[in-house]
């Protein structure tokens, strides 16, 4: 398969593809609009973590944090899927932003005034959360609207690029801006930036929302999106891999402090350099995907990515030199999105545009919701069996479903 892959590479990599959904005017303005956002997101999340531990000293308050914005999805996702097919997705997305761009303020005067308190930041993340629960269903919807069917996978890639680059570059914004002129401006910042998404979306010229004649009741639409996904094969097995890399296999983040301590003598720096390193290779993954324009091998790229991560997860459990451990993680990042992004790409292939909203909020449900219990599961078991066996055993998991998917599920690697 390897050699499949590699002879249908060659000739096929044009980097002035790359950016092929650009064009479209629409998706031009959303990719902007969205990459300034994303850049005050994570200049947020890092002044939030920060000003957390300062309040606090408690590591156990980063981690209360991160439940309080993960609680939503599982609350609100599968309702947000059906609002999404009920309304505009312009108007819903402009909605969120706008609730987003409220908290970030209010989150920048209770700091700028001294008022700021743990709870406060507990209840604002909390909130944050049930405004991306809303949010993420009509963010992955939306992308067939503003770009040709057959262009959609170089859509999602370029989203991906987007996301990976705010990833790696702005947390250090945000560390540089707390050091000089401390949290309250990190917030104003994200605050300021929503206004380049929200000015994007309602610049648009989309096709006029149509709803449906006849509303079912939520639950009957939630049960017709369920049923969807659970009837049709192939996204069925999309989203259970993507659902047991994230349960199983992408929450070996979580280790990477303890592991650059203990494992490699390092400090934060080291946990710095290890989380960039996977970031830059997701990156690179994303424009390697974009550049190949409207290629037929997606399944067989998405099988690849399926076997190449746990594999390099498992070497990287064995490895104690930081250079070489740098090395590994930037593939493991790339053979991440290899699936991620192709999962995604196929799914929204798959559905029809009436049950977008549903079906990929069920598929954002189990890629965002496995995360926390991922995280619970792998630190708890790190705290049993020790970092290295415990991300052997995890990736060990991943690789048997690789395997299982392989062998009974061959439609899958000739997804086109």
């Amino acid at each position: 398969m390897i050699q499949q892959i590699r002879s249908r590479l060659n000739g096929r990599i044009d980097w002035r593809q790359t950016f092929t959904a650009l064009r479209y005017p629409n998706y031009r303005l959303w990719f902007w609009g969205q990459m300034i956002s994303m850049f005050g997101t994570w200049m947020q999340a890092t002044a939030q973590g920060f000003l957390i531990f300062e309040l606090t000293h408690s590591p156990a308050y980063l981690g209360l944090v991160g439940f309080a914005a993960g609680v939503p999805t599982w609350l609100f996702m599968l309702y947000a899927g059906v609002v999404a097919d009920r309304m505009s997705r312009r108007r819903l997305m402009i909605i969120t932003q706008t609730a987003m761009m409220i908290l970030a303020f209010v989150t920048a005067g209770l700091t700028f005034f001294h008022l700021i308190r743990s709870w406060h930041i507990i209840v604002l993340a909390f909130g944050f959360g049930v405004t991306n629960a809303f949010d993420a269903p009509a963010r992955q919807a939306i992308v067939k609207e503003l770009v040709g069917h057959e262009d959609m996978t170089n859509a999602i890639a370029l989203n991906s690029a987007m996301f990976n680059t705010s990833v790696a570059l702005g947390p250090a914004f945000g560390g540089v801006i707390y050091a000089l002129f401390g949290p309250a401006w990190c917030f104003t910042i994200n605050g300021l930036s929503f206004i380049a998404v929200i000015a994007a979306l309602m610049a648009m010229r989309l096709e006029p929302f149509i709803p449906k004649a006849q509303l079912n009741s939520i639950l009957s639409d939630l049960k017709e999106g369920l049923r969807y996904v659970v009837t049709h094969s192939m996204i069925r097995t999309i989203v259970s891999l993507v659902g047991v890399i994230s349960l199983f296999g992408f929450a070996f983040a979580t280790l990477m402090p303890a592991w650059a301590v203990k494992m490699l003598q390092g400090n934060a720096t080291t946990n710095g350099f290890l989380q960039s390193a996977r970031g830059f290779g997701s990156l690179a993954a994303a424009l390697l995907i974009a550049s190949l324009g409207r290629f037929k091998f997606r399944g067989k790229l998405l099988t690849l990515g399926s076997f190449a991560f746990p594999v390099l997860l498992v070497v990287f459990a064995f490895i104690r030199w930081e250079p070489l451990s740098l090395l590994v993680l930037f593939g493991i990042g790339f053979a991440l999105i290899l699936v991620f992004n192709l999962a995604n790409a196929a799914v929204q292939e798959l559905t029809p545009d009436a049950l977008r909203g549903r079906v990929m909020s069920i598929y954002s449900l189990v890629f965002f919701g496995s995360l926390p219990i991922g995280s619970l599961f792998i630190g708890w078991m790190a705290v049993k069996t020790g970092e290295p066996t415990t991300i052997v055993i995890n990736s060990l998991i991943v690789l048997i479903f690789a395997v299982v998917l392989f062998v009974f599920m061959p439609k899958l690697r000739k997804l086109k």
